[in-house]
């Protein structure tokens, strides 16, 4: 998402002035690690049985949703937002219109955890409200743009609205639809999306990494892999829709897995282990084949558990990849060295911690306390990447540079 930006005539600004609607990964970033960590600390105990929240949807579906389409939609955001003016060369959003997409964001979580007390109609209309108006910001600057291999993510986010409709209309007495089918199909287009947007990513961030410390980075890149991951995962999400764990998605799934482990095999990796912020991009890679594995396994009777390939997309895939963007494009964009902190690379380890006890606890430690332990694990781990990234989101660049 960082690209090489020309030398400035002016001298640095000073890095203390408010900056936080000046681009937009920044509100988004923010905000995404701030609610990773307070909804999984409301969750915690819920889970325990604790608490119990006053809402009209059970438990597990509140905290599914917010998870997809509170947390990961804010990264998602913030990508866009970010990545879209680098792909088309076109201003990027900033003040009073940044801040409005904020405010929608926030307005449907608000509306989402306050469900027991107001007209469902009302909540889904201010929890749907964020896509379309994202899609509208972005959509000129796309269509306008000469790549059209950028169009794809227009579908991508509207499957996304699509996902979280299917659950508002279950509220509002929709006989067919189904809540947790909506968060499913949304979490498996934003592995989608995780295939297309790492595979373009992972190899151009550790090319020109190999490639500045010296010598040939030695990337082995198949275009045929790349068409067939991408036919794979869709084929994939559209069986699941049809038939969800059947044996043909389950297939599919491991065909998808097989697939990305080629293509990262050629990517690599093993030099990749002295730079933190570089080997975390290829371990979400990694959980997103781990994930795929998983969900064929469970597809085709093999005895996993369908919730296990879930948290490993989820908490592991999702997770690991979206820290792992936000924590680079944000030094990246403000003029920083893009080197990741202790407290980061702690981050990173917890997040998979916390994947790895989502799936495995629960097999030798039956009961809540296990998943409370993989919360705590992810809470902790976005409670770094706030506290650690807080000034680097709210000041100004280093550089003097605008943005």
């Amino acid at each position: 998402m960082e690209r090489v930006m020309p030398e400035s005539d002016h001298p640095p600004a000073s890095a203390e002035g408010f900056a936080l609607f000046a681009y937009g990964f920044r509100p988004f970033f923010l905000v995404a690690g701030a609610y990773a960590t307070l909804a999984m600390l409301v969750w915690i105990p819920v889970s325990l049985g604790d608490v119990a929240l006053a809402l009209p949807v059970p438990a597990p579906v509140w905290h599914g949703h917010e998870m997809v389409f509170g947390y990961a939609l804010a990264v998602v955001t913030g990508f866009f937002l970010t990545a879209v003016p680098n792909w088309t060369s076109r201003p990027a959003v900033r003040g009073p219109l940044l801040v409005a997409l904020t405010a929608a964001w926030l307005a449907g979580r608000l509306a989402y955890g306050a469900a027991g007390i107001l007209p469902p109609l009302l909540v889904a209309v201010l929890d749907l409200a964020h896509i379309p108006f994202l899609i509208a910001v972005v959509s000129p600057a796309l269509f306008g743009a000469a790549s059209r291999r950028n169009f794809v993510f227009i579908p991508i986010l509207a499957v996304l609205f699509a996902g979280n409709l299917l659950g508002h209309l279950a509220a509002l007495g929709v006989g067919w639809a189904d809540a947790g089918q909506g968060i499913r199909l949304a979490v498996r287009t934003l592995v989608l999306l995780i295939v297309i947007v790492g595979g373009r990513i992972v190899p151009s961030f550790t090319s020109s990494t190999l490639r500045r410390e010296g010598g040939d980075p030695g990337l082995v890149l198949r275009p045929g892999l790349e068409r067939a991951s991408m036919a794979l995962m869709v084929l994939w999400i559209v069986a699941e829709l049809v038939a969800e764990d059947s044996p043909a998605a389950g297939a599919l799934a491991l065909g998808a897995a097989l697939v990305l482990a080629l293509r990262l095999a050629g990517w690599q990796t093993r030099r990749t282990l002295g730079s933190p912020i570089l080997w975390v991009l290829h371990l979400g890679y990694a959980w997103t084949i781990i994930g795929l594995a998983l969900a064929g396994l469970a597809g085709l009777g093999a005895g996993v558990p369908p919730a296990s390939a879930l948290h490993a997309l989820t908490v592991g895939a999702i997770g690991t990849m979206t820290l792992a963007v936000m924590s680079r494009a944000a030094l990246g964009h403000t003029g920083r060295e893009i080197v990741a902190p202790p407290a980061i690379v702690a981050a990173y380890v917890l997040v998979s911690l916390a994947a790895i006890g989502r799936i495995a606890l629960p097999v030798a430690w039956p009961g809540p306390g296990a998943y409370a332990l993989a919360g705590a694990l992810w809470a902790l781990a976005f409670a770094l990447f706030t506290w650690v990234y807080f000034p680097v989101l709210t000041r100004r660049r280093i550089d003097g540079r605008p943005g």
